[in-house]
């Protein structure tokens, strides 16, 4: 796994990145994100930089994202800005990228963002082979569990749905309990295992998808690890989803096993219990609706 070169300083990075003599002249904050800060930096020469930055605690966090991205472009299958390295400065952390600014998007530019999807989905497997990552990462604020398994069900047990079930115990009864116990210890009648493992982005909605310079879809704000390719596609149907020839032209790809419309909303329901546990109760009926339906 490649890793990223840290700095003790921001100017520091921007002269080791960019030359001696560089140094940054102007931040311009932008909008978007709900965790961390983001700007662009405008460097004396008119580069502009892409920067998160967040408390000094959250190195960590920039260290996972940063090494989802480079996972996503070791596939060769679709656009993800490049890492530059990261670092801290000043009582801060900070993540330093590529700056995308976007082109016109090209013709059939769904078609071609179901296409690159499915290609990263179909690439080949690093590491251990093996459902998981290579460590531990984050989605959202909460961190995500990546402990690697050799089938895809008990990752999704153990590593998904458990602890986020546990972690919002006080949200439930009694009578929810025991159909929780029983959804977790039955998964099997409802997922199916996928032939092998496929590197998912992990929390795919339209907010992390953007337009590259290419005029395609690209990616950002990864949570990646080795999964079942399903799970980035039913996130995407989630919150607000894709045009219908997204969808269209993934199912062409042949990455969808039969029986994925049943299947879907158990995998809405990691990101469902995420979001209840860090934004609490109003995502609760939605869980309760789910764990119900294959629980009864």
């Amino acid at each position: 796994m490649k890793k990223i070169k840290e700095y003790g300083s921001l100017s520091g990075a921007v002269k080791d990145l960019f030359g001696e003599s560089r140094y940054v002249e102007k931040r311009s904050y932008v909008s978007g994100g709900d965790i961390n800060e983001a700007c662009v930096l405008t460097l004396d020469d008119g580069s502009l930089v892409f920067m998160k930055s967040n408390a000094v605690s959250s190195l960590p966090n920039f260290r996972a994202e940063a090494a989802g991205l480079n996972e996503i472009r070791r596939t060769g299958a679709i656009g993800v800005p490049e890492v530059l390295g990261a670092g801290t400065d000043e009582g801060i952390s900070f993540l330093l990228m590529e700056y995308i600014i976007g082109g016109r998007r090209v013709r059939s530019f769904w078609e071609t963002f179901a296409a690159e999807l499915a290609a990263m989905h179909s690439a080949e497997v690093s590491g251990t082979g093996e459902y998981g990552f290579f460590e531990d990462n984050w989605i959202g604020s909460r961190r995500q569990s990546n402990t690697p398994h050799s089938k895809w069900i008990p990752f999704f047990r153990d590593c998904r749905l458990a602890p986020q079930f546990n972690a919002a115990a006080r949200y439930f009864s009694t009578e929810d309990v025991k159909r929780i116990e029983y959804l977790l210890s039955h998964l099997d009648r409802f997922l199916a295992e996928p032939e092998r493992p496929s590197l998912v982005h992990g929390d795919l909605w339209s907010g992390n998808m953007i337009t590259g310079n290419d005029g395609k879809g690209w990616l950002i704000d990864p949570a990646v690890y080795y999964g079942h390719p399903e799970i980035d596609i039913a996130m995407t149907e989630l919150f607000g989803g894709f045009p219908p020839a997204f969808y269209e032209a993934y199912k062409e790809t042949g990455m969808l096993q039969p029986g994925y419309e049943d299947r879907k909303e158990l995998y809405d329901l990691y990101q469902l219990l995420n979001h209840l546990n860090m934004f609490g109760s109003g995502y609760l009926p939605g869980v309760k609706r789910i764990v119900k339906k294959y629980a009864g």
